[in-house]
């Protein structure tokens, strides 16, 4: 009995190791790979340049005060239309204490010897008319007495201004109203009613009131790349991919490539500049992102593959293409391939293939192609 029990033991014993052996013989074995399968297609291979850039006005105004003071109105707001003349705000004068002093002072001057010339005259007018004064003598006290009321009348008009920025002979050259100088649309009114302003100088470029610009006379810029800015060239069409308006097609007529580059991030970019040209009644607003596409070449139906499934060795390019015959040890055929036009994706072939051809493509992800852990 001891004996049955000892040889069962064996027995067992080495079943585990016979299986331990084969299970541990099955995993190291390597599994075969999947691809999938492709099939060369007859389509169109544009090669093109992509140009990241913004939509912007051509000519955007910037309405800045010729006087400095407080915002006692506004009339219009972003998004209306205006027209030239069109009053947007209007300024109330803060004056220079120190400024209107003066004047103050320069105009008591002016009565002061404003009625001492008047009594001048007044004598001088009496004497003429009885004949005992010169016709000449009266004619430079009537001058002077002229004079002398320009310069009262000069001194009260530069008190108003400096008050109230107009005088009665100025009413129609107001600085206090801030006019439309073009025909467009407002993009920003960046001041409120009560805000100060600042008058533009040849020290100071003052505060800006609004900004105005034609939305129909739009331009793409953006930045190209050194290695590809020999590649386009004026007149160029630009299609435009606007990021809110995926829905909207909208091209582009590039006007300007920058002769002198910038560095930037390490890069040499040179800067261009597209007509914007929209077709749809859709409303592109200024500031928009846009990606732009500048199609350099182009091939029309022609037979082409997925670059994924080229092989390169050296110079050559090599595809696998599918035995038709049942072959386990060999599933796919080395085949040497002619290149043509590659946008990236999807590559020309010129010779080696047909469009019968069924071909190796990139591995399958699944769980029978998982890379294992380590």
């Amino acid at each position: 009995m001891k004996k049955f029990l000892k040889i069962t033991g064996f027995i067992i014993l080495g079943l585990l190791v016979i299986g331990t052996f084969v299970f541990l013989w099955n995993k190291s074995k390597q599994k075969p790979i999947e691809y999938e399968i492709v099939q060369a297609e007859i389509r169109t291979i544009k090669k093109k340049i992509m140009i990241n850039g913004t939509i912007s006005p051509r000519n955007e105004v910037a309405l800045k005060p010729q006087i400095s003071g407080i915002i006692t109105e506004i009339n219009k707001e972003a998004g209306q239309l205006v027209k030239v003349g069109d009053v947007i705000a209007k300024v109330k004068v803060v004056p220079d204490l120190a400024t209107l002093n003066n004047a103050e002072s320069r105009l008591n001057v002016a009565k002061i010897s404003y009625e001492q010339i008047k009594s001048e005259y007044e004598r001088a007018s009496k004497l003429y008319k009885s004949g005992v004064l010169s016709k000449e003598e009266y004619e430079v006290s009537h001058a002077s007495y002229m004079k002398a009321t320009e310069e009262v009348n000069n001194a009260k008009e530069a008190i108003d201004i400096i008050k109230e920025g107009i005088s009665s002979s100025t009413a129609s050259y107001s600085n206090t109203l801030i006019k439309s100088t073009i025909t467009g649309m407002i993009l920003d009114i960046p001041v409120k009613v009560g805000s100060s302003v600042i008058q533009t100088n040849n020290f100071n470029e003052g505060t800006t009131i609004a900004s105005i610009a034609n939305m129909n006379d739009l331009i793409f810029v953006g930045k190209v790349d050194e290695t590809e800015v020999g590649r386009i060239a004026i007149g160029n069409q630009v299609n435009l991919i606007i990021g809110a308006m995926q829905d909207s097609k909208t091209t582009a007529v590039l006007e300007y490539i920058s002769p002198k580059g910038s560095l930037e991030n390490g890069a040499t970019t040179f800067e261009i500049k597209a007509a914007v040209i929209n077709t749809s009644d859709a409303f592109i607003r200024s500031g928009y992102s846009a990606n732009g596409e500048v199609i350099i070449e182009q091939k029309d139906s022609v037979l082409s593959i997925p670059e994924s499934c080229l092989e390169f060795e050296a110079d050559s390019a090599f595809v696998y293409v599918l035995n038709n015959k049942s072959d386990e040890s060999n599933p796919y055929i080395k085949t040497h391939v002619t290149l043509g036009l590659s946008d990236g994706i999807y590559v020309q072939v010129l010779s080696g293939i047909t469009q019968k051809d069924k071909l190796r493509g990139k591995i399958k992800i699944g769980p029978k192609n998982q890379p294992k852990n380590r």
